[in-house]
């Protein structure tokens, strides 16, 4: 991602604001949702609907209509309950996504267009800013708001926090198919690195813990992840693979005999459980965040989870159980 860097001396502070562009007409003339990622590191301890009572007036100062909030991570559990809030949010007349990341030292806000498909947002280059809080990335986007007349009136005085109904998400949870699928043997399985395009939407990026890795520091954590994960294939796996670093489409994919995608997603198990149509797990181990691992079937867009729950706090753990029950 390109930004200009620039440093302003704020209420007695220096900051740094990170921007590309101009905030999009839309933001001043249409319904924005907003997703938030905090680091539960983070001190003065807040929940990410607190953070939402917090940086709610900041939103509205600087001409948004931000209508809706949501958790990031709960959005962006798996590409199917992507695309089923895209399509709430398309309904809904919603017009730009704004991102707020909370880390232990910054927080970082980003507005985009909404994109009106399961991307949600079409890029990472999106207009942002960061200050040390709330208050000091809030009031920077106010002030980035100034220039411009906003027509959006009827706003809200406190973030709202709706529910995408389970009518809206049951599309997703019905192509999660609890069994293995058939003829691995016979096409390619790509296996996109944690980074890649080839691996995650550009709304991933805006997590707390993704926002601002270099591309240096992606490189090297690929090839880290490849090695491991190239062990745990060849004593697992054996079929034909074909590893995935940048973003092929599914015409490109199956032109290369690729029709079966590893996916890997990450999420409290709870959450993950559900938005796959299973019985969760309750209690402190429902809360863990966990990695689960599943197959997708690029031409019929059915996704396998296998004929067991497999997730576990260790990635490689998660891929060990998974692979060793696609044998049953």
């Amino acid at each position: 991602m390109k930004y200009i860097f620039c440093t302003l001396l704020f209420f007695g502070t220096w900051i740094h604001v990170l921007a590309q562009g101009m905030l999009p007409e839309s933001f001043f003339d249409g319904k924005s949702v907003v997703m938030i990622s905090t680091d539960p590191g983070s001190r003065p301890v807040l929940s990410w609907q607190q953070l939402a009572d917090s940086v709610h007036s900041h939103l509205v100062e600087a001409g948004a209509d931000p209508v809706a909030y949501f958790e990031l991570e709960q959005v962006v559990l798996s590409e199917a309950r992507q695309a089923d809030f895209a399509k709430a949010f398309l309904t809904r007349g919603v017009k730009n996504i704004i991102l707020v990341s909370r880390k232990k030292e910054s927080l970082s806000i980003h507005v985009g267009p909404f994109s009106g498909d399961g991307k949600i947002v079409a890029s990472t280059s999106l207009y942002g800013v960061t200050g040390k809080d709330w208050n000091e990335a809030g009031s920077l986007l106010a002030e980035s708001g100034k220039s411009t007349r906003s027509k959006n009136l009827l706003v809200i005085d406190v973030p709202e926090f709706p529910q995408i109904s389970s009518q809206e998400t049951a599309q997703s949870e019905q192509k999660f198919i609890p069994r293995n699928p058939l003829n691995l043997e016979v096409f390619k399985l790509g296996i996109p690195l944690d980074g890649s395009s080839a691996e995650a939407g550009a709304l991933s990026y805006f997590r707390y813990d993704l926002l601002g890795r270099s591309q240096e520091a992606i490189l090297a954590e690929q090839a880290a992840q490849k090695s491991q994960i190239q062990g745990i294939f060849e004593n697992l796996y054996p079929h034909q693979i074909e590893w995935l670093t940048e973003a092929k489409t599914n015409e490109e994919l199956i032109r290369d005999r690729v029709q079966f995608l590893l996916v890997k997603v990450e999420g409290r198990q709870t959450d993950l459980m559900e938005s796959m149509g299973l019985e969760p797990i309750t209690g402190p181990e429902g809360s863990e965040t966990v990695a689960k691992y599943y197959i997708k079937l690029i031409v019929r867009d059915e996704l396998y989870i296998g004929p067991e729950w497999d997730a576990a706090t260790d990635w490689k753990v998660a891929l060990t159980n998974f692979l060793t029950n696609l044998k049953k």
